[in-house]
């Protein structure tokens, strides 16, 4: 509900223009034993061909959103989990792999962290990083309130208001339509 406030990072919710919801995701590796915990939801880009969680705001260019990971553990075998567990070891010459929603055109839902006024339509916004919830393995990302413009360099574009009961324009933690706005796939 839009009066809680209960971040949950980005989520797929449908596609521009109309499109059929495809997900438009792919597998991309992950650095090995990369130190940093990816969550579902997390915005993720592509540093030196692998991928990492984008822990910047402004000026970064997301490859997309993550929704899980698949690994070799040395002595458990292969792992398909939610998230990605910091520093996580893996058997010595495999690929832990992220799966990615990289296609520019998915649409997301997010949680402000704030009340987002209807005249912030069609404007950009930062992102409010937040440690990830390991028991669940989803991020806590939300949308910032603060800075809403026009600035092209803000990685979110606000496209639509969720509806559903006790979201409005206004609310105290508004939940949002957004787009990836600084794609990796979209800008230069």
């Amino acid at each position: 509900m839009a009066t809680t406030v209960s971040p949950y990072g980005l989520r797929p919710s449908t596609m521009q223009g109309g499109q059929v919801m495809t997900h438009g995701m792919r597998l991309l590796p992950i650095t090995l034993n990369y130190a940093t915990g990816i969550f579902n939801g997390d915005l993720v880009q592509l540093t030196s061909g692998f991928l990492t969680k984008t822990t910047g705001t402004t000026g970064i260019a997301p490859i997309g959103v993550f929704i899980g990971c698949e690994y070799e553990d040395a002595s458990l075998g292969l792992f398909h989990r939610a998230f990605w567990p910091a520093s996580q070891a893996i058997k010595t010459g495999t690929t832990a792999w992220g799966y990615v929603i990289d296609d520019p055109d998915v649409l997301f839902e997010i949680q402000a962290d704030g009340a987002v006024a209807a005249t912030a339509l069609g404007l950009n916004a930062n992102v409010v990083q937040g440690a990830g919830i390991v028991a669940t393995g989803k991020s806590q990302v939300a949308l910032a309130t603060a800075g809403i413009a026009a600035t092209a360099t803000f990685p979110l574009r606000i496209v639509d208001l969720v509806r559903k009961p006790g979201n409005a324009f206004g609310a105290g933690y508004t939940d949002l339509i957004v787009r990836i706005n600084t794609h990796a796939n979209r800008t230069a």
